[in-house]
């Protein structure tokens, strides 16, 4: 019975414990076994990105440049003359005609000036009749030659006279009366020429007066019929009418020419802008202009987009370009006109004008939607060989369109991440799918499917 002692019992007892604890080890190892088999099977797949390729290729660089519509000319309708606004002949708003009647004022007035303006000038017609009348002058012309017979007269007696005082035929009184006649004749006739002259030259000043007179009369009469029609307000351009800004019944043109209405011609229509100095020296040798800087070009090249971001269906042209810089702001003053037949467009419409400012050659092009914004600078994410992720800063250019121009960074044929960025991280292996090339506008993306891409981005989101 020694060998049931205390002793071996204490062995038998060690030996079980012993083989316990090899059994929990070896059900210990075999579970890590199974979990490390589990994890392995439930490993997900690569993550599923959108990729596009780096393209390379001529495109136009397009500009919008923020423009506002002004109508040329725009005029004000005014009453030129003093008087009561007696009828309004057009609808506010409506479209008039160039010479169709606005406004009538009060016409009796400026109807008796102009009688009295043709009165006086009947009166200076007659005293310009008179005044051409020669009877005065021939009567001083005949006194003139009756003078000139009486000193012929008196001439002869003194000749005559003379020898016979000479040989005391006659006494010498009687050729010392005839010499005293002839020198009276000749002072006679002396004074019937200044009394010619005088009547001619009086003639000839009242003649300069009375033409004076009727010319004068004659202008009174313009004024007068002038101020007559300024009764009858007409358009001065064809045009959009405004409101009116003086109803019937009131007294206009008294002190100044009152503000009636203003009219503006809509068709064409013009925007006016600025444009930056970088941008002018692209835009200047497509630009026509003559010496006045008014547009020659008769290429329509410009595109006007509407505050609801429509475009215009008629396109537009340069027609003026402004003298100078503006110093404060770098830009300078720009003019395009656009064909507006339909009237859709009115002044001070705010707008966009669309034009192409440059032609960049080969450039290359990444999908907008592959750019990303980190720490101010920006990046992409480029699926590498081994389908591997990797960042990638680039240096960005002009937008066009949906892509951008890259000047250092990325590679013609290079593939970009557009959608499920937000997901992979620098060195993740992702599956690929790539999208249609940059050449043709980017398709809307298709709804997110957990097989492809779980969690996708909304289109033109990226993550970081």
């Amino acid at each position: 019975m020694s060998g049931g002692g205390p002793g071996a019992r204490r062995a038998a007892g060690g030996s079980r414990v012993v083989g316990q604890a090899g059994l929990a080890l070896l059900l210990l190892a075999g579970t890590a076994c199974d979990r490390a088999k589990g994890k392995e099977a439930a490993a997900p797949p690569p993550p599923a990105v959108i990729v596009a390729e780096v393209q390379q290729r001529t495109v136009p660089i397009v500009r919008d440049f923020i423009a506002r519509t002004e109508a040329i000319p725009t005029v004000d309708v005014r009453a030129r003359v003093a008087g009561m606004i007696e009828n309004v002949r057009y609808k506010e708003g409506s479209e008039v005609k160039q010479g169709q009647i606005l406004f009538d004022l009060q016409r009796e007035e400026y109807a008796a000036a102009l009688q009295t303006a043709q009165a006086q000038l009947a009166k200076a017609e007659a005293d310009l009749t008179r005044a051409r009348d020669i009877s005065v002058v021939d009567r001083s012309r005949a006194q003139l030659e009756q003078r000139r017979a009486d000193l012929e007269k008196a001439k002869r007696d003194v000749d005559r006279y003379t020898p016979l005082a000479e040989a005391r035929a006659i006494p010498q009184q009687d050729l010392d009366t005839a010499q005293s006649q002839q020198k009276v004749a000749a002072a006679g006739v002396d004074v019937a020429e200044a009394a010619l002259r005088d009547s001619q030259l009086a003639q000839r000043t009242q003649i300069q007066l009375s033409e004076a007179a009727v010319q004068s009369a004659k202008a009174a009469i313009i004024q007068a019929d002038l101020n007559l029609g300024y009764t009858r307000i007409a358009a001065p351009i064809s045009g959009i009418i405004g409101k009116i800004q003086v109803d019937p019944g009131n007294l206009v043109g008294k002190s100044e020419p009152t503000l009636l209405t203003q009219i503006s011609a809509v068709d064409p229509i013009y925007a006016e802008f600025s444009v930056a100095e970088a941008d002018y020296l692209k835009l200047a040798s497509r630009v026509r202009l003559d010496a006045q800087g008014r547009g020659r070009d008769e290429e329509r090249r410009l595109d006007l987009v509407l505050a609801d971001d429509s475009v215009f269906p008629h396109k537009g042209r340069f027609v003026f370009v402004g003298r100078a810089f503006d110093a404060k702001t770098g830009t300078i003053n720009v003019q395009a006109e656009f064909p507006n037949p339909a009237r859709v467009l009115r002044p001070g419409q705010f707008a966009r004008v669309r034009g192409t400012v440059d032609q960049r050659a080969d450039a290359v092009l990444v999908s907008a939607l592959a750019v990303q914004e980190q720490q101010g600078a920006k990046i992409v994410l480029v699926v590498e060989g081994g389908d591997k992720v990797a960042l990638r800063p680039v240096t960005l250019e002009d937008r066009v369109g949906d892509v951008y121009i890259v000047s250092k960074g990325l590679k013609v044929g290079e593939r970009v991440i557009v959608e499920g960025g937000q997901k992979v991280r620098p060195g993740m292996q992702v599956k690929p799918e790539l999208r249609a090339s940059a050449d043709a506008a980017p398709a809307p993306p298709a709804p997110a499917t957990p097989a492809k891409a779980p969690g996708a981005a909304p289109p033109g989101k990226t993550g970081g």
